[in-house]
């Protein structure tokens, strides 16, 4: 069992491989769902020195443990299931629920509701089902604001969306008339 500094630090360091930079490490990740080898993965992860220690179930801790899920295995691969800014992964469309959500901060929130919502250094907007996944990615850059994302009237906007598992959702990008800015007494419902 790893502790939960070195889960993290684990953490890190796959979604560097799995979401940013694969080529830096000899890395092919299949072109439509992002995916490796675990044993691949694995390999790669215990050529480093200070990992070369790593068995496959820490790899597995990891996955199982990531709060926003942030990894999947599936048979023997394993693949980041969003946050890519290597070479676009591709999804399947899907018909997403009728709101979405969206964490973001206090300075940002201006230029949203001027602009909408862009992927920024990342391929795609991420939004979530709940407001969970969305505090939890929006708390990190800032004073916390959760937008509300109607997807009927997105759609109707020629907004595509993506499933990508675990109640993410992706697009390419939100029209600002589509946000809207959750109350507090909204969130958790």
């Amino acid at each position: 069992m790893l502790n939960q500094a070195t889960e993290k630090s684990l953490s890190k360091f796959m979604t560097k491989i799995l979401r940013h930079s694969p080529e830096d490490f000899g890395v092919v990740l299949d072109p439509m769902d992002g995916s490796c080898p675990l044993s691949i993965l694995l390999e790669v992860i215990q050529a480093q020195s200070q990992w070369k220690w790593v068995k496959q179930e820490d790899i597995e801790q990891v996955v199982q443990n990531s709060d926003k899920q942030r990894f999947e295995i599936e048979a023997d691969r394993i693949r980041a299931r969003y946050g890519h800014s290597h070479n676009k992964v591709q999804y399947a469309p899907g018909e997403p629920p009728a709101v979405l959500y969206h964490g973001t901060n206090k300075k940002a929130l201006s230029s949203i509701l001027k602009d909408g919502i862009s992927p920024m250094n990342r391929q795609y907007v991420h939004l979530s089902e709940g407001t969970h996944f969305a505090a939890l990615a929006g708390s990190r850059r800032g004073e916390l604001v959760i937008l509300k994302v109607d997807t009927v009237n997105a759609q109707q906007l020629r907004v595509t969306f993506y499933y990508a598992g675990n109640e993410v959702w992706l697009a390419d990008s939100v029209p600002p008339g589509c946000c809207s800015v959750v109350e507090n007494e909204e969130i958790g419902h």
